[in-house]
């Protein structure tokens, strides 16, 4: 089979002007899923179970797997000499790497460690999400928050590696998404989902219904509208929501489906946020023929104003995500 370091190589060619740094960024990226890859399966067997003690920027309590996660991500971008900095959903603020040869990197990379890492102590499937940008200051300069202040139809690359019964890397580079599966007996990704495209049709639905009585109006109306009997339409559609959201959308790539995480009382603004999870998963939609909203507007077209902002999100199967966006236009009752 063909591994990932093969089909990076092949794929160059895509990319003209390309000088081999992005493949060695992705290889980076790759080498850093496998150390997470191989602690998270000693869960329970090594201490990297349960709260820090610390909290993020957010006042979210960190888990020692996020901050392990981080640590391992961030060690091995830098030490590739092709990233100029990062930002992560770990950190308060931007990291400058200090290196000569980073300060002349081309690239920035916007982070998600350990998404659903609350869920690693029950042995549900969590993930890792990456997002990657031309820096914009001029090279050998330092970086700045314009660099990573960019909107998301401005990703060179982007992805997320998901740990679960099987360990997998999905990416895009603007070309398509393409999925490798970990082989641990010999230490490689290999091809295992070429060109993958959403379902045209789903019949999925995934949001965390706990929180219903603090949804928009629009968003309530749609569940609705998801559980009502329809045979043309297939409804009504199956629920179906695992509380991390790698874990929700590779599920609802591979089936067919809709994942949602509305702006709430509790966050007026959304919770997810826009730079490392919103933006990368979006390019991976749209690139599989989906769709990614915030429930009125195309999430890649929105320019951020902040590291950690954050936004409501609306993202699967295309026409799933127009008529969730019907329901969120129409006038409150």
């Amino acid at each position: 089979m063909k591994t990932l370091g093969e089909f990076i190589i092949e794929k160059q060619h895509e990319f003209p002007h390309a000088t081999g740094e992005l493949t060695a960024l992705l290889s980076a990226i790759k080498l850093g899923a496998k150390i997470i890859n191989r602690d998270i399966n000693k869960a329970g067997l090594i201490d990297i179970l349960g709260e820090s003690g610390l909290s993020n920027i957010q006042g979210e309590q960190q888990m020692k797997l996020d901050a392990f996660a981080n640590d391992a991500l961030k060690a091995a971008l830098e030490a590739r000499g092709v990233v100029a900095g990062i930002a992560s959903e770990e950190e308060d603020n931007l990291v400058i790497f200090g290196k000569e040869k980073s300060t002349h990197g081309k690239y920035v990379v916007l982070m998600d460690p350990l998404d659903g890492s609350s869920n690693i102590d029950v042995n549900v499937s969590v993930g890792t999400i990456f997002s990657i940008y031309h820096r914009i200051t001029p090279i050998g300069t330092p970086i700045t928050e314009d660099d990573f202040l960019q909107p998301g139809h401005k990703q060179v690359a982007a992805g997320y590696i998901i740990y679960g019964s099987s360990t997998m890397l999905v990416y895009t580079t603007g070309c398509g998404v393409n999925a490798f599966t970990y082989d641990p007996s010999i230490g490689v990704f290999c091809l295992s989902h070429e060109n993958v495209h959403f379902p045209q049709s789903g019949n999925i639905y995934s949001i965390n219904e706990g929180y219903y009585s603090k949804f928009p109006a629009g968003v309530k109306k749609y569940i609705k509208y998801c559980q009502e009997e329809d045979k043309t339409t297939n409804r009504p559609y199956t629920s179906r929501y695992i509380g991390s959201l790698v874990s929700d959308f590779h599920r609802n790539l591979l089936k067919g489906g809709i994942y949602i995480y509305p702006n709430t009382a509790q966050y007026p603004n959304g919770k997810l946020r826009l730079l490392y999870e919103a933006n990368p998963i979006a390019l991976l939609a749209e690139q599989a023929g989906g769709k990614a909203s915030d429930g009125y507007q195309r999430i890649l077209d929105i320019t951020p104003t902040k590291l950690h902002q954050r936004t409501p999100f609306f993202v699967g199967v295309q026409h799933m995500v127009d008529d969730a966006e019907k329901f969120m236009l129409e006038p409150a009752e």
